[in-house]
């Protein structure tokens, strides 16, 4: 019942930014945890970074202090600012909504940083 569409991705050269957005169609957006994960080829999937409901903020430890998670929940719009873009850094990057106990994924959006 929620559909996620994410938007921002592309390439861009280490040391550039990105932002990406994902809005939410459906479910109750201001109670639902979002989060950004990522998945490079051959690697699991991996949490980037999530806000709570609240507002309460987790990282990666790779990505902690480059990127920042916010959300307007008026806009139903979870955001991931990304800068200082590493290589490693690409993967492609889903937004997930998670209100129990479901969970909600994207299609995904492409980034690429070349050196």
């Amino acid at each position: 019942q929620v559909q996620l569409v994410e938007s921002g991705g592309g390439s861009v050269q280490a040391g550039g930014s990105l932002r990406l957005s994902c809005v939410a169609e459906g479910g109750i957006f201001s109670l639902a945890v979002m989060g950004w994960y990522r998945q490079a080829p051959g690697k699991q999937r991996e949490l980037v970074a999530s806000i709570t409901s609240i507002g309460n903020r987790d990282y990666a430890d790779s990505v902690k202090g480059r990127f920042t998670i916010s959300r307007d929940n008026a806009k139903n719009t979870v955001y991931l600012e990304m800068n200082s873009l590493k290589p490693e850094d690409t993967a492609v990057y889903y937004c997930r909504y998670y209100r129990t106990p479901f969970t909600y994924w994207g299609q995904g959006t492409q980034v690429t940083v070349s050196s």
